[in-house]
């Protein structure tokens, strides 16, 4: 079982000929909105990769929309309040090569109080999983609350933050960042990635594929990514992390879950939109990444 802290955003997609600089006005050649959100994203992959998940958060007076969609998707909503903050929501701009920049207002995420996670986690039992990533309130909580109760705690580190990574990476047994905010962590910590006190890190370096870094087996591995063409990168690191963890939480091995996880990101990035356009397992499963 995974319980996902996470958050729940509306995604408004502009789609532009090229990003904006500093000042620039420009024109959106298309729109649309759809379900986002880290958390979302995450618990919505995990669903879609036969695991059973539940999320933890928060919408707005006006976000049941969100919840729907969610329970949908097959995940477990009965641990998502709802409070008087709007929702969260995102401003995401795509260019025509695919590439984006994302304005958040987190909303009803941070809304999300320690009783509400309390409750949520005391349904849990040990071995389960708690995956958070750094878009709500109640992180530290959560994290003791979970190596209280036995769970294993998975950390997605973004939007990048050392001071989130730094107040729970002593509970932390899996982290997943990118390249960016491995470098970062780095030079915040003063520490190599091999040195850090938690098990396993996983280092995306997106078209490049990834690297596994086992600190507990002192090993390190890396996997190349899937050749496909890609139409829009967002959401395709929330898709990896929540096909990774839902493999392990499946009883996959390390490897074999993150190769599942590159198959769901390189599927994922041919597709516009998030948490709508998720590839389930056996689209994963069907399709020829050769």
């Amino acid at each position: 079982m995974i319980w996902n802290l996470g958050s729940i955003n509306a995604d408004n997609f502009y789609h532009l000929s090229h990003l904006p600089a500093p000042g620039e006005t420009i024109a959106a050649t298309r729109f649309h909105q759809g379900l986002g959100g880290k958390g979302a994203n995450m618990s919505v992959a995990a669903a879609r990769a036969a695991a059973r998940v539940a999320h933890i958060g928060a919408v707005g007076p006006e976000g049941k929309w969100a919840v729907d969609r969610l329970l949908e998707y097959g995940v477990d909503t009965r641990h998502i309040a709802q409070v008087e903050v709007a929702t969260g929501h995102a401003n995401i701009n795509v260019d025509a090569a695919g590439e984006n920049n994302i304005v958040l207002f987190t909303g009803a995420n941070h809304a999300i109080t320690d009783q509400m996670i309390g409750a949520a986690l005391s349904e849990a039992s040990p071995g389960d999983f708690l995956l958070m990533q750094n878009e709500t309130s109640g992180q530290s909580y959560a994290a003791r609350t979970g190596k209280t109760l036995g769970l294993r705690f998975a950390y997605a580190a973004a939007p990048f933050s050392s001071q989130a990574v730094q107040a729970v990476i002593n509970h932390i047994d899996l982290l997943v960042l990118n390249a960016v905010e491995a470098a970062q962590l780095q030079e915040e910590t003063g520490q190599r990635i091999e040195d850090l006190p938690i098990d396993d890190i996983i280092v995306t370096l997106g078209a490049d594929g990834c690297k596994w870094v086992s600190n507990k087996g002192k090993t390190a591995q890396e996997f190349a990514s899937y050749p496909v063409e890609v139409v829009n990168t967002t959401g395709a690191g929330d898709t990896f992390t929540g096909y990774l963890i839902a493999g392990l939480d499946r009883g996959l091995p390390m490897p074999d879950a993150i190769d599942l996880a590159m198959r769901a990101g390189a599927l994922m990035v041919t597709r516009e939109g998030t948490a709508d356009v998720i590839p389930d397992l056996k689209e994963i499963q069907d399709h020829d990444f050769s």
